[in-house]
């Protein structure tokens, strides 16, 4: 891996310049909002969606509603998970950050001295954005953008390349999916038992909703006719 990052004739290289030469033609506000974006707004933006979601399930209530919020609940575990193998395949890979081995790049973000495969922020929103999307459609298919545009400002901040982002997407996806089915069986009995409790009830359902399943975000609940969104669940 490394070897063919040393080189600047492979298409991953060459689509690094292509796309980090976009911040050297752009305007210096622009850069340093992207440089922001890239480095925590998206961030920001994916688990500020998860909690959006989470509201949306707790109001619409539902008998479902506590393995819809196992699902969410999963999002930011997954991508937690997901960091955490990354560590010992950024040890074996040892690829090193793109502007160490390449000249001429417009580095937006300085002090990066870590190895580049894989980016860590491609691997968490990806992560997040495939557990927002186990649990609700809509939602999922607005963090995947997240997550996409996140990818595309690491490599336009000169801090990775493109495949570096490619192989965050599918760890994180990877990660989310196959882990999905043990993860809601572990944590949809305790969000059942939240759901009891006098005091932590309302983390899964809003005072006031009912168990008829209206609007609920996971198979199996019953809805109302014409309901627009169709959501999936581990």
């Amino acid at each position: 891996m490394a070897g063919l990052a040393a080189s600047g004739s492979n298409p991953d290289v060459e689509l690094l310049y292509d796309i980090n030469g976009l911040a050297k033609d752009a305007p210096v506000w622009f850069d340093r909002v992207m440089e922001y974006v890239g480095e925590y707004g998206i961030l920001l933006a994916t688990v500020l969606l998860v909690l959006w979601c989470w509201l949306s399930v707790r109001r619409r209530g539902g008998e479902d509603a506590p393995a819809s919020v196992a699902a969410l609940v999963w999002a930011p575990l997954a991508a937690g998970v997901a960091v955490l193998i990354n560590v010992p395949i950024r040890g074996f890979v040892e690829r090193p950050r793109p502007f160490l081995s390449h000249e001429g790049l417009d580095v937006l973000v300085s002090g990066k001295t870590d190895y580049s495969f894989v980016s860590d922020h491609a691997t968490i929103t990806m992560a997040m954005a495939v557990g927002l999307f186990v649990a609700n459609r809509k939602f999922g298919v607005f963090g995947i953008g997240l997550a996409l545009l996140e990818g595309f400002c690491r490599v336009y901040m000169g801090v990775h390349y493109p495949t570096d982002v490619v192989g965050g997407f599918a760890l994180g996806t990877a990660v989310a999916l196959l882990l999905s089915p043990l993860a809601m069986a572990l944590l949809t009995p305790l969000m059942k038992a939240i759901e009891r409790s006098p005091r932590a009830g309302w983390l899964i359902r809003a005072r006031g909703t009912s168990y008829d399943g209206q609007g609920a975000v996971v198979p199996g609940a019953r809805r109302e006719a014409g309901a627009e969104e169709r959501d999936l669940a581990a």
